[in-house]
């Protein structure tokens, strides 16, 4: 049947940027909550989770105050969750070692966390059948609640060098 991702069970992982956070005075940038607005966009948030991916079989929250909150806001639930500290201010690189550390028996999960790393690790992984549309949509901006689905026909632990499509990408807000 080819290399069709469409024609095995894939492996999705959902790329969630934190809803849009508020900058207090004295708070530093790890301790940062969420704005008025990004509690208020965060049932969105877990409303297009659970249309773009649906059943999470893993959550991977950075530890970041505004990422857990968006994590809680959201009531998305997922078999296992885990607060994921190498998420916070990751690289490409440091990103694509969790995904990749990610345990063979899950087929779904979602990564909550930060930009830049974020959307740079949905363009380093988003390759050949990736959605035009999303791609360009993504390329132009990563804001806060956006969410970028990508799949695999192969574990997460092979993502560094297999074929990985950018499913979609959409903004949530309220």
């Amino acid at each position: 049947m080819g290399d069709s991702v469409d024609a095995v069970d894939p492996y999705v992982l959902g790329l969630l940027r934190h809803a849009k956070s508020d900058y207090p005075p004295g708070v530093d940038d790890h301790q940062r909550p969420l704005s008025e607005r990004g509690r208020r966009d965060a049932p969105a948030v877990g409303r297009l989770v659970t249309s773009r991916i649906g059943h999470l079989d893993l959550a991977l929250v950075s530890d970041a105050t505004r990422a857990q909150e968006t994590w809680e806001l959201s009531a998305v639930s997922a078999d296992v969750h885990r607060d994921e500290p190498r998420v916070y201010e990751a690289s490409t690189n440091a990103l694509l070692n969790v995904v990749t550390g990610i345990s063979a028996g899950i087929h779904t999960a979602l990564m909550v966390g930060h930009n830049p790393g974020f959307e740079a690790l949905a363009h380093h992984l988003a390759g050949d059948g990736s959605d035009a549309d999303a791609l360009a949509r993504m390329s132009d901006k990563y804001p806060t609640c956006a969410l970028a689905v990508l799949e695999s026909a192969v574990p997460f632990g092979q993502w560094s060098s297999a074929p990985v499509r950018l499913r979609s990408f959409d903004i949530a807000r309220e």
